[in-house]
C-alpha cells in the first residue's frame, strides 16, 4: 500500500520566517503579541480550519527536514571538505512555553538516529565544579547530527539572574562568554537556531491550571512554577536583555509567538527548513566506480540464478 501523499509546502507570506521572527536589539517582548501569526497565509489559503492546515503543513515540512537531515549526515560521514556541519536548535521559554511539544512535533518526521536531544535542569554538584559552559560543551551534537536543546546555557543569565544564584557581576560577564562560545561554535561548523517561545501571562496560567485539573498531567506540574510565575516581569526583563545582548549575525535570536501551539510548531518547522536551505547541502559523490560495482553485483546474482530487484518493497 502506498503512503498517503503529503500536502504541498506553502511558503510563508510577507517574507521568510527567519526574516519575520528575527529580533534585533533592543528587544521589547511587550511589543510582540504572543497570539500573533507572522507569515501564516490568509484564510483563502488555509481555509477556516487553520489549526488542521498548519499541522498538515508541519508534516509536509517534516518530510523535507528529514531529507535535509539525511544529507547533513551523509556529508559528515563522507568527510566533506571544511568543518563537519551540525545544526543546533536552542529552545528557551517560560514554564509551560511548549519546549517539549515543539520538539515532539517538529522532530517527529526526522530520523531519530540522527537527532541529539538534550534537556538542562538545575546543574548537578559535578557541573557546579566547572564553569557554566562545561555541561553545554559536553552535550553538543556530533558532526552530521541535528541537536535540540530544551533550555540551554541561557539559563545562566535567566534563572541565575532572577533567582540571585550568583552575584550580578558574575551573570553580567556571561553575556560576553556566551557570545564568544557561540562564535567558536559557528566557526567550527555549527549552525545555531536560537528560539524563544513567547507565551503570555494569561496563557501560562491556563496551562498551569490544566496541569492541576487533569490527573494525567499532574506529573508535569511543579509547585515552584507558581513561585517563578510571581517573578514574571523579572523574567521578561532578563529574557529581553539576553536576546538583545546575544543576538548576532552568526547566531541570531528568533521570537516565536507561542500562545497558539499549532502556529508555534508551524513557525519552528519553517525556521529549521529555511536554515537548512542556507547550508547548500547535497548527497556526496561516490568514492568508488558505480558502473563497475553494478556489473559485479549483477554478475554475481546472475551466477546464483537470480537478478537484483530495485524498490521491491
Amino acid at each position: 500500500m502506498s503512503a498517503p501523499q503529503q500536502a504541498q509546502i506553502v511558503a510563508p507570506v510577507g517574507g521568510s520566517v527567519r526574516e519575520l521572527l528575527r529580533v534585533t536589539a533592543p528587544v521589547d517582548l511587550g511589543a510582540i503579541d504572543p497570539r500573533s501569526t507572522p507569515g501564516l497565509p490568509a484564510s483563502e489559503v488555509t481555509g477556516e480550519r487553520r489549526k488542521a492546515w498548519a499541522r498538515e503543513q508541519v508534516e509536509s515540512v517534516g518530510g523535507e527536514l528529514g531529507r535535509q537531515q539525511e544529507m547533513l549526515f551523509a556529508m559528515a560521514k563522507a568527510g566533506s571538505d571544511g568543518p563537519a556541519r551540525r545544526v543546533l536548535l536552542v529552545l528557551q521559554a517560560m514554564d509551560c512555553g511548549g519546549k517539549d511539544g515543539t520538539i515532539k512535533r517538529v522532530a517527529g518526521a526526522m530520523n531519530p538516529l540522527g537527532l541529539h536531544i538534550r534537556s538542562f535542569g538545575p546543574p548537578t554538584p559535578q557541573e557546579l565544579r566547572h564553569d557554566f559552559l562545561w555541561r553545554i560543551r559536553r552535550a553538543l551534537p556530533p558532526p552530521g547530527y541535528v541537536g535540540m536543546f530544551n533550555r540551554s546555557h541561557y539559563e545562566d543569565v535567566l534563572i541565575a539572574r532572577v533567582g540571585s544564584l550568583v552575584p550580578e557581576a558574575t551573570w553580567r560577564a556571561r553575556y560576553d562568554d556566551i557570545n564568544s562560545f557561540e562564535r567558536e561554535l559557528t566557526d567550527g561548523g555549527v549552525t545555531l537556531v536560537k528560539v524563544m517561545l513567547h507565551i503570555s501571562y494569561a496563557e501560562q496560567g491556563g496551562r498551569l491550571l490544566e496541569r492541576l485539573t487533569d490527573p494525567r498531567k499532574h506529573w508535569k506540574y511543579n509547585p515552584s512554577d507558581v513561585d517563578s510565575r510571581a517573578l514574571w516581569d523579572d523574567y521578561q526583563a532578563a529574557y529581553a536583555e539576553a536576546l538583545s545582548r546575544c543576538g548576532t549575525d552568526a547566531a541570531p535570536w528568533f521570537v516565536v509567538p507561542a500562545d497558539r501551539k499549532w502556529y508555534r510548531d508551524w513557525a519552528v518547522a519553517h525556521l529549521l527548513r529555511e536554515t537548512f536551505d542556507t547550508l547548500d547541502l547535497g548527497y556526496p559523490a561516490a568514492d568508488f566506480d558505480v558502473a563497475h560495482e553494478r556489473e559485479r553485483l549483477c554478475a554475481g546474482d546472475a551466477g546464483a540464478g537470480g537478478t537484483p530487484e530495485m524498490n521491491s518493497r
